[in-house]
């Protein structure tokens, strides 16, 4: 999974124009809902441009179904070929570094919304399994680096629309930071995850009424 995957664009203008990030339509949403080429992805927005086979070993998998899976990524514009290399020694890349969507762009789409389901649930998956490893070598690393990482949680009361606008002014503090360590030997990548949904599961509002 790429490090700055997120459905909390502060723009919901998919037309507008940041190079950094990959809008997802019905078509690449459908694409990208699958085991490898999530990973893929993530792994080329991890590591940079790789060939089939390096992504197929890093991945644990065969180099023929990485080839065919990038393919398909490429077809709906999420990887490209560089165009450095040829046959099994082609360079892929990432075409963006993260990617968006709002769950309402497929609302009455059945397919999209199977494969929106089944991506935002793999991603709360990857994002367990990551952290589980962090955990495991967590103390190998500087304390200073200890303190700064980890885990925190709240509940606010709001409406959808201040949730927006919340997400909004953490995204907007995320990108202030994004590359602030360019250039510093001591600086490493984080990734930053924001989970957001109601407690009261049982309690969904009634359409239409008062936000």
């Amino acid at each position: 999974m790429a490090a700055r995957d997120r459905s909390m664009d502060p723009s919901p203008d998919p037309e507008a124009g940041d190079p950094d990030n990959f809008w997802l339509t019905p078509e690449s949403l459908r694409v990208l809902a699958h085991p490898l080429r999530s990973r893929l992805l993530g792994a080329l927005r991890r590591h940079g441009p790789s060939t089939a086979t390096d992504l197929a070993t890093l991945l644990g998998t065969n180099s023929g179904a990485t080839s065919y899976h990038l393919r398909k990524l490429e077809s709906v514009g999420l990887v490209q070929d560089t165009e450095e290399g040829e046959g099994k020694r082609r360079l892929w890349r990432a075409s963006s570094e993260f990617h968006s969507w709002h769950p309402s762009d497929f609302e009455g789409d059945e397919d999209s919304e199977t494969a929106l389901n089944w991506l935002t649930r793999d991603y709360a998956r990857h994002f367990s399994e990551q952290y589980d490893k962090w955990l495991d070598v967590s103390t190998t690393w500087p304390t200073a680096w200890q303190d700064a990482c980890g885990s925190s949680d709240a509940s606010v009361l709001v409406t959808a629309e201040s949730l927006e606008a919340m997400r909004e002014e953490m995204w907007e503090l995320i990108e202030r930071y994004r590359r602030v360590g360019q250039g510093n030997p001591q600086a490493r990548r984080i990734a930053v995850y924001a989970f957001a949904y109601p407690l009261d599961l049982d309690r969904p509002p009634t359409a239409g009424a008062r936000r």
